[in-house]
Formats: structure tokens, C-alpha cells, sequence
């Protein structure tokens, strides 16, 4: 990447595609609860975020989200936003090999020995072998091939099916056309919440022949299929080692010194075989070098760490100042490993 920075051109054409599209009631009621959360003047807040979406490449959610209202220009200048994680995607995420991320199945059949799990397809006239897949693991997961954060995920336990037939064409016409055996995640994993599998985002450029990890989180569910903030799901920033540098948090204003569930303190969660999970990384970012800016999602078992899903538009998780008292973010890491 040059050390000018990412294209001019790309930025032009981000900027120029969020003027058509500002949502102005949504920008006002994200710097209305932003100025009462903070105490700041309204419109004061209004014009710094549409500056600093215009002029500092951060998006209006990356600007509530990482408190951006009390922090000065170093402080935040330290922290990736969205719209600089779409310009890495898109200039080193090769357009020839994203469907191989996109498409849920042909990602299983990619990195198919990583998964550590059974899972099959659905198709016309199988509706013996799902049967005999769920009555094999009791519960499964259905996919829809496409979907993004947590949509188009399902949960169905085997003794709650009557027709299976019928079943089998609910899949079919509802498009759930992935089924895969449930993780069965580590002990320490499940201390927190149980009910659902909780997932570790690890946030990976591979640059031909290192694998640099420039940040990691640790979702956590609330019971539900998925631990995505659709399902009332939240996440804390971990450190190199792996523990939770503070509380939890979401995009909507949702604060969790402890579990709301099982009453875990989020601060104290370590996350089990780090070391592993670092290994694990590597290897995977290795099987499509094409795709060189991935977040991978991975569950640690008791057995180590098995590979969700990768992300080639990896998104951003980052530190939220107000709940951990860290004032900085992590595109320092990406500096240094992407080099723009």
C-alpha cells in the first residue's frame, strides 16, 4: 500500500456514495443521544461527526460507538473506522475469490478440515439423510448461504420434528440449505453463557508470508442461535493475551459489567488456548492467500480452537473508551502490518 495512504479515488467514491445516501433524521438521533450521553451541545456534535465522515473517514455508528465526542484528534486518530476497513477489503480482498467467503457452503467445502465438525448440503430428494444427520446430533444449525450478521441462522432439535418430509421442504423453500453439527465450546466459554455459542472475532492480514493479527474480540450470546447484536449478543475487545481489557458493550448503547444471564464478570474473562487460537489463525489465513484481510470468527472446544467463518469485509471491533477507560484504538497495529 502506498504511504500516501489508501487511493484518493476510493475515498472520493465512498464519500460521494454516503452523500447520496445520508439518512439526515438518523444522523440527528445518533448526535442527540451522543450529546446526552457525553453532555455535550447538540449541534456541536452534529457538524464534528459529519466532518469527521467527510474529512477523517469515520463513520457515523464508528462515532458513537468508539466515543469519538470525548476524544481529541491523536486519540482518535488511533482508531480504525469502517470506511478505512472497506478500502484494506477492497484492495486486498481479490473480487475472484470473495464468493468463496460470501457463499456459506463453498466456505465449508474451502476450509472444510478446519471446521472440526460435520455438516451437509440440502438438496431435492435428501430428505432421508437430514434426518439421519439431525437424529445423529440431536441439534443442528441450518444456514442460508448468504446472510450477514447472524441473519439466516437457525436452531432446530431433531425430537421437535413429526414430519421430516415436510421438514426437509421447509429448508428447501426457506433456503436453509447448510446444516451443521453444534460446537460444542470450551468450559470457559460456556461459564459465560451456555445457551449460546460464543464466537472469537480475530482480525488477520496475511501478507504473503506472515500473518499479522491487529485485533481480536470476544462475543457473547444471550441464549439465543447466534451471538450477533441482532440477538441481543455483545462483545469486549481483548488483548495480546487473549483477557478482556473491560466490560461488554453494543452498538446500542448497552453497557455489561457482568452477564446479564450468569452474572459473569466480562473483565475477568480470559480466553482459553490463545496460543492455539494464534496458530489456528495463521493456518487458516494460509489456505486463500488471495483474500488477505480476513475476520475470522472461532469458537475454542475442549479439543482447541474450529474455524465459523470468515469475513472478507471484516468489519471493525474496537475499544470503547467510556466503558474501559482506554483512550486508543488499533490502527497502529494495522499501520504497521499493511503499511499505509
Amino acid at each position: 500500500m502506498s504511504s500516501q495512504g489508501l487511493a484518493l479515488s476510493n475515498r472520493l467514491r465512498y464519500l460521494a456514495w454516503r452523500v447520496r445516501r445520508i439518512d439526515v433524521g438518523s444522523v440527528l438521533e445518533r448526535a442527540r443521544e451522543t450529546a446526552h450521553a457525553h453532555r455535550k451541545w447538540t449541534p456541536a456534535v452534529v457538524v464534528d461527526m459529519l466532518w469527521s465522515a467527510g474529512f477523517r473517514q469515520v463513520g457515523f455508528q464508528d462515532y458513537v460507538d468508539y466515543d469519538f465526542a470525548i476524544l481529541n484528534r491523536a486519540e482518535r486518530a488511533t482508531y480504525m473506522t469502517h470506511p478505512v476497513s472497506n478500502e484494506i477489503s477492497q484492495k486486498y480482498d481479490h473480487p475472484d475469490y470473495r464468493g468463496l467467503f460470501q457463499d456459506k457452503v463453498e466456505f465449508d467445502r474451502t476450509f472444510s478440515e478446519f471446521l472440526r465438525r460435520d455438516w451437509m448440503v440440502v438438496e431435492e430428494g435428501n430428505a432421508d439423510a437430514v434426518r439421519a444427520f439431525a437424529e445423529k446430533h440431536g441439534t443442528i444449525v441450518t444456514k442460508e448461504p448468504v446472510g450477514q450478521a447472524g441473519t439466516g441462522v437457525h436452531r432446530y432439535h431433531a425430537a421437535d420434528v413429526s414430519d421430516w418430509d415436510e421438514f426437509h421442504r421447509g429448508l428447501l423453500s426457506r433456503g436453509e440449505l447448510l446444516i451443521e453439527e453444534v460446537i460444542r465450546q470450551h468450559a470457559d466459554l460456556a461459564a459465560v453463557c451456555p445457551g449460546t455459542v460464543n464466537t472469537t472475532r480475530v482480525t488477520a492480514f496475511f501478507d504473503g508470508e506472515k500473518t499479522h493479527i491487529l485485533a481480536m474480540a470476544q462475543k457473547f450470546g444471550r441464549g439465543a442461535v447466534s451471538d450477533q447484536m441482532t440477538f441481543g449478543g455483545f462483545y469486549t475487545m481483548l488483548d495480546e493475551n487473549g483477557h478482556a481489557v473491560g466490560a461488554g458493550y453494543d452498538s446500542h448503547s448497552h453497557v455489561h459489567e457482568k452477564h446479564p444471564d450468569s452474572g459473569f464478570v466480562i473483565a475477568d474473562f480470559q480466553l482459553p488456548m490463545i496460543d492455539q487460537v494464534k496458530e489456528f489463525v495463521d493456518q487458516v489465513a494460509r489456505v486463500v492467500p488471495q483474500i488477505q484481510y480476513v475476520g475470522w470468527d472461532i469458537v475454542v472446544t475442549p479439543d482447541g480452537p474450529v474455524l465459523v467463518e470468515g469475513n472478507w469485509g471484516a468489519g471493525v471491533y474496537e475499544n470503547k473508551p467510556s466503558v474501559t477507560g482506554i483512550r486508543t484504538g488499533h490502527k497502529p497495529r494495522y499501520r504497521a502490518a499493511i503499511g499505509f
